[in-house]
């Protein structure tokens, strides 16, 4: 029913409006006991399982709703409805900043993908906390850190560690974001030693908390071998929990969208279908590569059962959709969870 009838429909308006008007629809039924109920019946109930342990952190199921959703963890109550074993929230910085000029969200049906340039558009890190203190029982949230825009590089670390330290007491597990496109110089800051200050930065702040969290870099997927392999190098060395693999790629290689209309939206980070391979192939590189203990969370392209089995076993222990949930509606969840339980029978 969702393909036939919900998402044609949404897909008549502007997808970062329909995306907040169908979220905040979605907020007010759950904030209902039957109508939460029901909708707990519908998507969640088939969810449960294959329990997965990860970092010290006990998952209900491996399927994960990556970072970029839910910027303000305004949704969690809607989302642990619908049976994601985990969410992460952000990307957060420590002031509110709008982000891009609109447009800024597009849809590629013809490739089942999305680009977006949204520029770590949030209310801020004092918003989130709040909200956060008030998260809903039995969701893991891992909360996605960065930089402001107006923060130059050389001070990016600063607005790491403040993140880092206020959403400490109110997530499971934390990501550096240096990867997304869309903030002018952030990929910078995925050079050995840019990055290498960062992460030290963040894991010596780490040393002085009672409760140590998991630690995780989300990378790109535009990164040559040379540089998989540095991240691989400070990842072990600077003790990181893991890596997702990957956040959006800059490539509009093999789009079947006319030239005509990607030039006309202009730049910004593909997601969906189009990014699946690629991503695919860092996880299985990095997987060969990596040290036994060090995580590896898969994300880019999944829509299907399949699509997250091949994830899995390119190394990931845990797989985050976005793009897919968007084009498959609320039942992907479910359906990837039943043929992950079937295999693993």
């Amino acid at each position: 029913m969702y393909k036939a009838l919900v998402r044609p429909f949404l897909f008549l308006f502007p997808p970062e409006k329909v995306h907040y008007w169908s979220m905040d629809s979605l907020m007010f039924l759950c904030k209902m006991a039957p109508t939460r109920w029901l909708i707990q019946k519908l998507f969640s109930s088939s969810t449960q399982g294959p329990e997965v342990a990860v970092a010290g952190l006990a998952f209900k199921n491996p399927i994960g709703l990556a970072a970029g959703f839910d910027k303000d963890a305004r949704y969690l109550h809607a989302l642990v409805c619908l049976g994601f074993g985990h969410v992460e929230v952000g990307t957060v910085t420590p002031k509110a900043q709008a982000g891009n000029d609109k447009p800024r969200l597009f849809r590629l049906p013809e490739d089942q993908g999305l680009i977006n340039r949204m520029g770590f558009n949030n209310g801020g890190l004092e918003a989130m906390v709040e909200r956060l203190k008030h998260r809903p029982e039995g969701l893991i949230v891992g909360g996605n850190i960065g930089k402001n825009k107006v923060t130059p590089n050389d001070e990016a670390v600063n607005d790491y560690l403040i993140c880092f330290n206020a959403l400490h007491p109110y997530v499971d597990y934390f990501v550096i974001n240096v990867s997304s496109p869309n903030t002018p110089g952030l990929r910078e800051l995925q050079e050995k030693e840019p990055l290498r200050r960062i992460i030290h930065a963040v894991m010596e702040g780490s040393k002085s908390k009672t409760i140590q969290r998991p630690i995780f870099l989300k990378i790109a997927p535009d990164l040559t071998e040379g540089q998989l392999d540095d991240i691989l190098d400070i990842a072990t060395t600077e003790g990181l929990t893991g890596l997702i693999c990957t956040n959006t790629t800059i490539s509009r290689e093999g789009l079947k969208t006319k030239g005509s209309e990607l030039q006309s939206i202009g730049n910004g980070g593909l997601s969906g279908r189009p990014v699946f391979r690629h991503s695919t192939e860092v996880l299985h590189y990095l997987s060969e590569r990596k040290p036994d203990d060090l995580v590896l969370i898969g994300v880019g392209g999944v829509f299907t059962a399949e699509d997250a089995e091949l994830k899995l076993r390119s190394g990931a222990s845990l797989v985050q959709v976005y793009t897919g949930f968007i084009y498959e509606g609320p039942s992907m969840v479910g359906k990837i969870c039943k043929s992950l339980r079937s295999t693993n029978s």
